[in-house]
């Protein structure tokens, strides 16, 4: 039964998810393709069980009549039709609703709603550009995921079950109400008003206050987050107070909300409960005035007086159901800047795979400038034959990284185009693009999963003859051997930690290199790869990177100008322009640029 209900809802919907909308209404509605049918569902039985519940109260009123009325020996024997069906009513028919209630809701949208919504914004937010993540914290876009799903489950929730079941049920007892007399309607209709006025002078507000909470709790997880995830780097500059400090000025960002928030709910509470009390008592004085006038009889009076009551509770209840949706509504608002920012590098519509035959890379006439007014490229040509090996060499900002960048499209030209051979990758799919490119950063970046799974991300297919290939190619298999985790995992099974920071930097640098070499792809990146290992190691893994080389097109960056020295031909950039290029030798005969880099790295800048 529990599967049933379980499997009404798809918690891994597999359409690829689109740019969700700006507003509310279309945000949520854009979450909730999928979950319509259990919603309604769920709806339907609210509305009855909020009519079944008023007609209670009828019952309960037509019960003191009878009291009245009968005698005790002829009550079942006229009564006893009413009663039978008041039974079913109770025992068979109110279970039953309540149960298909419970199970629509926990089993099939509590859990699975707010997954769907995760999994569509992870899916969507994982093909956004670098510049997106660059701009923001992981912690606070993570926090914005977790926290919208949940507000978009309990806005659409609350609006199509609780606020269905306050309406129909004012509805049905205002209805009861009037069969009575009209004048306990009225009574009731006015401290509706009151009600609804203090409602909307108060609600307003708390969303406003909700959404600055919202957006303030996710700066303080980003904060704190920041902190963690670059621990090594706050104790290395001894700053812990200061980043104790840094966290608490958003922590005390957020507690001025809270107590800004906290203000109008003691406004809004006192304001509801004075109504509520006023409401009984005018209830119990119309209906006693009428019952001595007998215009009501006494178990209609009983049938006022304790939906008065019932209300007078429900109210606070209804109260801190709306401020909630309310608050929730201001959550999603806040997600909403985050989720549905379109992604700046997409994919043509009839994006094809790109084919690469020979490795011929052009950048044609291209510009670029990140944004900003002066350009870091303009107008730049490049041409790199199939299987050449260039060297990149300039001052730091010269353009190198950015020419990267470019070419695996994190983010695109503004002119020109970059093409490999001869395919325009603009026009191409990018995780194609990317699959025929390997990269060795200097920075290297593993994922907090085992050693394993790390090297296994550049070919998961590979068998474990090709996996342990390309550890022993990048001088890996002697430390991989003896590493251990807290777990007890040990070598490929051991968990690097988060970023790898249980490994050193050459250790990180050798697995990053050992992914590569098992991606063989045919166009090789390497940015700074070998900056992070002693002079031992790189010589031991250098007739590696030549096998690695072997048959591919290769752009090296490298401040270490030796470690790039024998490249088929070097490329001196400054301010994103080629102002030199040739091989070692010929640079160097020339005097220019590169060769006055060459002699500070090789001793001139020590004097003649």
């Amino acid at each position: 039964m529990f599967r049933f209900f379980e499997r009404l809802t798809k918690p891994f919907p597999e359409q690829e998810p689109a740019q969700p909308p700006q507003g509310i209404y279309q945000f949520c509605r854009h979450y909730t393709k999928g979950m319509e049918k259990p919603l309604i569902a769920m709806s339907l039985v609210t509305a009855l069980l909020a009519m079944i519940e008023v007609s209670l109260f009828g019952f309960m009123g037509n019960t003191v009549d009878w009291l009245t009325h009968y005698q005790p020996e002829e009550f079942f024997e006229q009564e006893w039709p009413t009663l039978l069906m008041l039974g079913g009513l109770m025992v068979i028919i109110l279970p039953t609703l309540i149960w298909l209630h419970s199970n629509l809701t926990h089993q099939s949208l509590l859990g699975n709603y707010p997954m769907s919504i995760r999994w569509k914004a992870h899916r969507y937010l994982l093909k956004q550009s670098v510049g997106f993540y660059q701009n923001d914290f992981a912690g606070r876009v993570a926090t914005k995921v977790m926290q919208t799903s949940l507000a978009v489950r309990e806005t659409v929730m609350k609006l199509l079950d609780v606020l269905l079941y306050i309406v129909i049920y004012f509805i049905s007892a205002l209805f009861l109400l009037a069969m009575a007399h009209y004048w306990l309607m009225l009574v009731m209709i006015v401290w509706l008003i009151g009600y609804s006025l203090i409602q909307y002078y108060f609600i307003p507000r708390l969303k406003r206050i909700s959404a600055q909470q919202a957006d303030a709790r996710s700066t303080m997880t980003g904060r704190i987050v920041d902190s963690y995830s670059n621990i090594a780097t706050v104790k290395l500059f001894a700053h812990t107070d200061s980043e104790a400090n840094y966290a608490r000025e958003s922590m005390d960002g957020f507690l001025k909300t809270v107590y800004r928030q906290m203000r109008l709910v003691t406004l809004l509470s006192f304001c509801v409960q004075a109504l509520n009390y006023s409401l009984v008592f005018v209830t119990a004085l119309v209906a006693i005035y009428l019952w001595t006038q007998q215009q009501v009889t006494p178990g209609e009076t009983a049938i006022a007086i304790s939906l008065a009551l019932r209300l007078n509770g429900m109210s606070q209840w209804i109260m801190w159901e709306i401020s909630s949706l309310f608050e929730n509504i201001g959550a999603v608002a806040d997600g909403i800047g985050t989720l549905s920012q379109p992604r700046e590098v997409v994919d043509k519509t009839d994006a094809k795979p790109l084919q690469v035959t020979q490795g011929q890379i052009n950048f044609n006439k291209v510009h670029f400038h990140y944004g900003k007014a002066s350009g870091v490229l303009e107008d730049f040509n490049l041409s790199i034959k199939p299987g050449e090996k260039i060297g990149l060499v300039g001052k730091s900002g010269a353009g190198k990284s950015t020419l990267v960048n470019l070419l695996l499209r994190f983010y695109d030209v503004e002119k020109g185009n970059i093409c490999i051979d001869g395919q325009m990758i603009s026009q191409v799919n990018q995780e194609s693009l990317r699959s025929q490119i390997g990269m060795v950063t200097q920075d290297t970046s593993l994922l907090h999963r085992s050693v394993r799974e790390n090297i296994l991300y550049g070919k998961p297919e590979a068998s474990e003859e090709e996996l342990w290939q390309a550890i022993h190619l990048a001088e890996a298999d002697e430390f991989i051997k003896d590493l251990e985790d807290p777990h007890g995992n040990r070598g490929l099974d051991a968990q690097v930690g988060e970023r790898g920071v249980k490994l050193s930097g050459g250790q990180r640098q050798r697995i990053a290199i050992a992914r590569v070499l098992l991606k063989d792809a045919p166009i090789l990146v390497l940015d700074e790869a070998t900056s992070a290992l002693d002079s031992e190691v790189e010589a031991a893994i250098q007739s590696s990177l030549e096998c690695l080389m072997e048959g591919k097109t290769v752009i090296a960056i490298a401040h270490r100008l030796s470690t790039i020295a024998a490249m088929d031909r070097l490329v001196v950039l400054d301010q994103g322009q080629i102002v030199e290029q040739g091989s070692h030798a010929e640079l160097l005969k020339t005097g220019g640029v590169y060769a006055q880099l060459w002699a500070h790295q090789t001793g001139g800048f020590l004097g003649d």
